[in-house]
């Protein structure tokens, strides 16, 4: 067994209270030292640098949830910002859209309203408020009729050329037959060589077709059709058609002549009835020859 009086002179030392003094004496020595004569700046710095490993281990996992926290709410957020950009660029894009089909609309108004001022004919605007749907009729329902003085036979056409006729009156719309409606016939001749024909519709608003030309006619692909204006009803010398292809066959004896419609058959909104043209003379009667006049005598005779 241990004797009492070792154990006890093992225990013998300061006081805490007496500790606590010392030690705080002691710091504020230390401090008051560095302070004035900065003899522990590099011990500190040994210090800091041992330290700072531990310090960077320590404030790790903070460091990494944080991370991780603004990866997520970056990641929501982009989600987010390229959704309402995508609706954006929907949205621009339509408006764009409707921008350039509204430019091109005026534009093409202000070319038909400026047809009649270079031409000795009147007309009044229309608008197309439907389109057959039978792919075998080519008709139009323009927005005037009876109330604005249209008449059955006016011409029709937009800024680039003939687009129809009128063939039905409504009290306030109009039906417009296509001059590419099958067999749908309109007098023309060459700007190049002031040859006279017909052109007739083929079915197809991409296609019209001259009938019943010699092989040997004075044709060649990128003549330009125009009215004649010998008929009374179309008036002179607007673009009609040009020529796109030929077939000449020695066993045939007309040629097979094919042409592409200049106006927009199919595509513009905005169209222009003509007026009607003055009335041509009357065809004078057809005279008997003498020797038809004395077979009509001799038979009265009898």
């Amino acid at each position: 067994m241990a004797n009492p009086q070792t154990f006890q002179f093992f225990n013998r030392g300061p006081s805490p209270a007496a500790r606590l003094v010392f030690f705080v004496v002691l710091s504020l020595l230390l401090m008051f030292v560095d302070a004035r004569y900065r003899y522990l700046e590099s011990a500190r710095n040994a210090l800091s640098m041992l330290v700072a490993p531990i310090q960077q281990l320590a404030t790790m996992p903070g460091k990494l949830l944080h991370q991780a926290g603004e990866f997520f709410v970056t990641q929501h957020g982009l989600v987010e910002e390229n959704s309402k950009l995508l609706q954006q660029h929907g949205h621009d894009a339509a408006q764009l859209s409707l921008l350039q089909s509204m430019q091109q609309e005026n534009q093409q108004l202000r070319n038909l309203l400026a047809l009649p001022q270079r031409s000795e004919f009147s007309a009044q605007p229309v608008e197309i408020l439907y389109a057959e749907r039978d792919i075998f009729k080519r008709k139009l329902l323009v927005n005037k009729g009876e109330d604005a003085q249209v008449k059955i036979g006016r011409v029709v056409m937009d800024d680039m050329g003939i687009v129809g006729q009128v063939t039905r009156v409504y009290p306030r719309t109009s039906e417009i037959t296509l001059i590419t409606e099958k067999d749908h016939a309109v007098p023309v001749q060459i700007v190049r060589n002031g040859l006279r024909t017909i052109v007739f519709g083929a079915g197809d608003t991409s296609q019209l077709s001259l009938r019943y030309m010699p092989i040997s006619s004075d044709i060649q692909n990128g003549d330009v059709l125009v009215t004649s204006g010998i008929d009374g009803v179309y008036p002179p010398g607007i673009p009609v058609a040009k020529v796109v292809k030929i077939e000449r066959d020695a066993a045939y004896p007309f040629a097979r002549i094919s042409c592409l419609p200049l106006a927009g058959v199919d595509r513009n909104r905005q169209l222009l009835i003509l007026s009607d043209l003055p009335p041509l003379p009357a065809k004078p009667p057809e005279e008997l020859s003498p020797g038809a006049g004395m077979d009509a005598k001799t038979g009265g005779d009898d």
